[in-house]
């Protein structure tokens, strides 16, 4: 038997370009070893290695290939050196012709696990469009991007939210990230979209707003037996008209103003509140803060994955840092650059996940 040699770790790059090469290397490498190598030192491992690859890699016509062609090479080289008609030589050819049909069963069993992870991620998206419909890309003089990055990535959705909604007040915006674990979480999502989507309609103020809200979010139990589950929310609201907005949160990591010249302000509010689901712990409302929001400026809304993301070193993700100075056509371009930092930072590991929406003012 033979132990792969040290320079497979250079074929790396070249496996993943041309993955289907893989098992005819494999048994053209057990050949050649098998013949200009003493006759009693056998590349079995080779053999055996190139149908179960196959399996891996390949379809099943092309696995079975790899086993027919793995047995038959075998059974020549056995042949050539007389070891087919002594027991050590069937045993060989046995366990190669053993693993080369365990292979096509593996072969099968990988195609299913595909097959039913596909239709997973399929009916995950659904969830997720039905949940979290793609806002418009414009209302009057705003232009919105939204964008929504799952810590699992075949999950496509977590406890993180967003809204917005076109209401007589103007434009009313939602994001939230719903603490706690498992399918709970998106229940809590959903009640959360659902309430907001009517509230924004009817209430006349934000804090009305997020009086809606919590008190749906009790009635439906989010916040019942178990206190370790709440819902962080920033609601704004951009009027038609004048260049104001009005910001509530509610335990909310603060959001940006990016204006124009690339200069970025974190927009903290007055007053400290807390989440939803637990303003029954603190007496009065949230304040509701204005700032002003000129054309050009953009309003950028997330939640924690942004900032509490960490490179190797455990440093966070600065998004003032990373926005300050550069220039953006609209809130899309924006956004893509913010998470491709992001990305580079962490190394492309996303441990939280990530809800972002950005708002940026036209001319009118």
């Amino acid at each position: 038997m033979r132990t792969p040699g040290t320079g497979s770790g250079a074929l790396v790059p070249w496996f993943l370009r041309h993955l289907r090469l893989v098992p005819l290397l494999l048994l053209a490498t057990g050949v050649l070893i098998d013949f200009y190598t003493p006759p009693h030192f056998s590349p079995e491992a080779f053999y055996v290695a190139a149908p179960m690859t196959a399996a891996a890699l390949l379809s099943l016509r092309a696995t079975i290939l790899a086993g027919i062609g793995a047995c038959a090479a075998d059974a020549a080289s056995l042949t050539h050196f007389g070891f087919l008609d002594n027991s050590s030589g069937q045993g060989e050819l046995a366990t190669v012709a053993t693993v080369s049909t365990f292979a096509v069963v593996v072969n099968r069993l990988m195609r299913y696990r595909d097959v039913r992870l596909q239709s997973a991620r399929e009916i995950a998206l659904a969830v997720q469009r039905a949940v979290l419909p793609r806002p418009p890309a414009a209302i009057g003089p705003l232009r919105i991007a939204v964008r929504y990055q799952a810590a699992v990535r075949e999950a496509q959705i977590g406890g993180d939210l967003y809204g917005v909604q076109d209401t007589p007040y103007g434009v009313r915006c939602l994001v939230g990230d719903v603490r706690g674990k498992g399918m709970e979480t998106v229940k809590t999502v959903d009640v959360v979209l659902g309430v907001f989507r009517e509230a924004a309609e009817d209430e006349p103020t934000l804090t009305r707003v997020a009086a809606r809200l919590e008190r749906a979010l009790l009635r439906e139990g989010a916040g019942d037996a178990r206190p370790e589950e709440f819902v962080t929310a920033v609601l704004a609201e951009l009027p038609s008209s004048g260049d104001e907005l009005r910001l509530v949160s509610r335990g909310h990591p603060p959001p940006l103003l990016r204006e124009r010249r690339g200069r970025v302000r974190t927009l903290e509010p007055s007053e400290p509140s807390l989440p939803l689901c637990l303003g029954e712990l603190s007496p009065g409302e949230a304040p509701t803060d204005t700032v002003r929001f000129p054309p050009g400026a953009t309003l950028l809304l997330y939640t924690d994955g942004l900032t509490e993301a960490k490179d190797r070193t455990g440093t966070f993700f600065d998004p003032v840092a990373a926005l300050t100075g550069e220039d953006f056509p609209g809130p899309d371009e924006l956004l893509d650059t913010l998470l491709t930092d992001v990305g580079r930072h962490t190394g492309g590991r996303i441990t939280d996940d990530m809800a972002l929406l950005a708002i940026t003012r036209g001319e009118s």
